[in-house]
C-alpha cells in the first residue's frame, strides 16, 4: 500500500475493539500504510477514553458495539474532550440510522469493518480532513 495520506508525518492511531483478532487485523491492514503507526489499543469504550487523555493518538478507529461502554458514548466523551481529533466509527452493520448517530456524536466517519477498503478509505479521508460515512 505504501504511503496512504499526504505528506510525511507519522500519524498515531488508537485502534479500539474488544476483539483481539479485530485489532491485530486492523492494525496489520492500517500499517500497510508507511506512515500510519497503531500507537494503542483499546478493548472498550471505556478504556478507549482513558488511553485517548493518556497519549493523544491523531485519529482513533472505534468499534460501534463494545461491553461496559459503547463506541458512540465513548465519541461523544472524547469529541468533548477533543473535538478537532478525527474519529472513525466501524461496525459490523452499517445503518443510515447508526450514521447519523455517529454524527451526532462527533464522530467524522462511520464504515463496515468487514469492508477493509473503506475502513482505509474513511482513515485516509478523516486525514484529509474529510468525513467518511459510507453508504449514507
Amino acid at each position: 500500500m505504501g504511503s496512504c495520506s499526504p505528506g510525511e508525518k507519522q500519524v498515531r492511531i488508537l485502534v479500539v475493539d474488544d476483539n483481539p483478532s479485530v485489532r491485530r487485523y486492523l492494525r496489520g491492514i492500517l500499517e500497510q500504510c508507511t506512515n500510519w503507526k497503531v500507537c494503542d489499543e483499546a478493548r472498550n469504550g471505556q478504556e478507549a477514553v482513558d488511553r485517548f487523555r493518556q497519549i493523544r493518538p491523531d485519529l482513533i478507529v472505534l468499534d460501534f458495539q463494545m461491553p461496559e461502554m459503547n463506541g458512540l458514548e465513548a465519541a461523544r466523551i472524547i469529541h468533548r474532550i477533543s473535538p478537532e481529533t478525527p474519529i472513525l466509527i466501524l461496525t459490523l452493520y452499517l445503518s443510515k440510522q447508526l450514521s447519523a448517530e455517529a454524527r451526532k456524536a462527533g464522530a467524522r466517519g462511520a464504515c463496515a469493518k468487514t469492508d477493509i477498503s473503506s475502513v482505509v478509505n474513511g482513515v485516509g479521508a478523516l486525514l484529509r480532513r474529510e468525513t467518511y460515512f459510507q453508504n449514507t
